[in-house]
């Protein structure tokens, strides 16, 4: 039976499923936007920081407040309104709930978060996908004895990837490469948050009358949001990195095929069944034309002569020879398409991209020369960005994930384009995910899970 047709059912027989969402900001606003239209759902707890932000964010969105806020968890269920708190222990506290969106982009509350909902039975749907690129093989395999469903959420580019992958492989096709597009240029490594809007182009009244996060953003152009999202995607798909990491080869979806191949069959890639993102321009700052910057991605292969005759019949997009073909979505609806991961997590347990294996990691890289004493400000800032690297690589030679770099302070200097390592910094700040990030690295081989 169809989703729609079973959250219907949830609908008419006055049992929806029952959502808590943890972090209210951009990714999360655009999932309550559309959770009033979906049938069978209902949002019973929102958790943030800042719920006065929230309600203000929820009449935005076009929530109507007196029909919709709940005062407490019992009105919340029974009147099927929405509680506003920034107590997060209600939401494992709710017996009712079933599943928590972890939607707060922070890696050490969305760990923990996360292990908490599991110790309470209840599915994770993860938004921060920083904390997955951490510790997502083993928050899997926790998931996994807790008897519960923890994904990747689907409106964000990895889920839709995996989505992509899936396809191909039960139609029987071998997966060459697997990947999404975004804007770079090798400069962009270097970028801070001082120099990241005027590589967008925006102008300073742009950026005031806007809700713009100057280290978020930097995330997405300095080639950190790409790594960590590929390490999501090669750990829940299968694939490994390439040796160097992601290469930003420029392409438009129309040379797909032909640019993303193993190097031996003309293409760029240095292996096959690896990850690697696409650049919408060339690297004089030129535009590629029909770029694939918002979209999604798979390069797949057949040496069978009568499905190349069939690309061919059909318009699918190959390579020169026929060989290697692609399949691409031009966008992607970030979370306003988040219910399906949701309604696949508690209708048909089963998660829309998960990890099964540790194939990949993403290691901190030194902006500049960084000196002793220094203290690195993590994803998006000043110091560091992350560079995707295949998992065996990153445990032989300890390299410090980016997503655990805030706050770090540095034992000796680094150089400008050198991987930190983990005995660079001075112990971390115990938390969750550093416990479970060694954890990690002491329990798991690269590759299993």
């Amino acid at each position: 039976m169809a989703l729609f047709e079973k959250l219907q059912q949830r609908q008419q027989s006055d049992d929806p499923i029952r959502v808590a969402l943890i972090g209210a900001g951009k990714f999360g606003s655009m999932f309550l936007a559309q959770a009033p239209t979906t049938p069978g759902l209902h949002v019973a707890i929102i958790a943030d920081l800042d719920p006065g932000r929230v309600r203000s964010g929820l009449a935005r969105i076009g929530w109507t407040h007196a029909a919709q806020v709940a005062t407490t968890v019992g009105e919340a269920l029974a009147q099927r309104r929405t509680l506003v708190t920034d107590d997060v222990d209600l939401v494992f506290a709710t017996e009712d709930i079933d599943v928590v969106i972890e939607c707060t982009g922070h890696v050490i509350a969305g760990v923990d978060h996360a292990m908490r909902a599991f110790e309470a039975g209840k599915h994770v749907v993860m938004v921060t996908v920083e904390a997955d690129a951490v510790v997502g093989p083993l928050l899997a395999k926790q998931a996994a004895q807790a008897g519960v469903v923890y994904s990747l959420a689907n409106g964000d580019q990895p889920a839709l990837i995996c989505e992509l992958v899936d396809l191909l492989r039960t139609a029987g096709f071998s997966i060459t490469c697997a990947g999404k597009g975004t804007k770079y240029l090798p400069a962009y490594h270097e970028s801070t948050p001082d120099t990241v809007w005027g590589h967008y182009g925006f102008n300073e009244q742009q950026v005031a009358s806007g809700d713009y996060n100057a280290q978020m953003f930097n995330s997405f152009l300095d080639g950190t949001k790409s790594a960590i999202e590929m390490a999501a995607v090669a750990n829940a798909a299968g694939l490994i990195p390439q040796s160097d990491g992601l290469r930003f080869p420029p392409s438009s979806v129309d040379e797909l095929a032909q640019v993303c191949r193993p190097q031996n069959h003309g293409g760029v890639l240095g292996r096959s069944g690896t990850v690697e993102v696409v650049s919408s321009l060339y690297r004089d700052g030129a535009q590629v034309p029909r770029d694939l910057r918002w979209g999604v991605y798979v390069t797949f292969e057949s040496d069978n002569d009568y499905v190349r005759r069939c690309f061919s019949e059909y318009g699918v997009v190959t390579d020169d020879s026929g060989r290697y073909a692609a399949l691409y979505r031009p966008t992607h609806f970030i979370g306003l398409e988040l219910g399906l991961s949701v309604a696949h997590a508690v209708l048909r347990h089963e998660a829309t991209g998960t990890a099964t294996g540790f194939n990949a990691d993403v290691a901190a890289v030194a902006k500049r020369d960084l000196a002793a004493g220094e203290t690195l400000d993590g994803e998006g800032g000043y110091t560091v960005y992350g560079r995707l690297v295949p998992a065996a690589d990153s445990l032989d030679q300890g390299y410090l994930p980016l997503g655990l770099s805030a706050g770090a302070r540095l034992r000796r200097p680094v150089a400008a384009g050198g991987p930190v390592l983990w005995r660079d910094v001075e112990p971390l700040e115990n938390s969750l995910a550093v416990e479970l990030r060694r954890r990690l690295e002491r329990e798991f081989t690269a590759g299993s899970l």
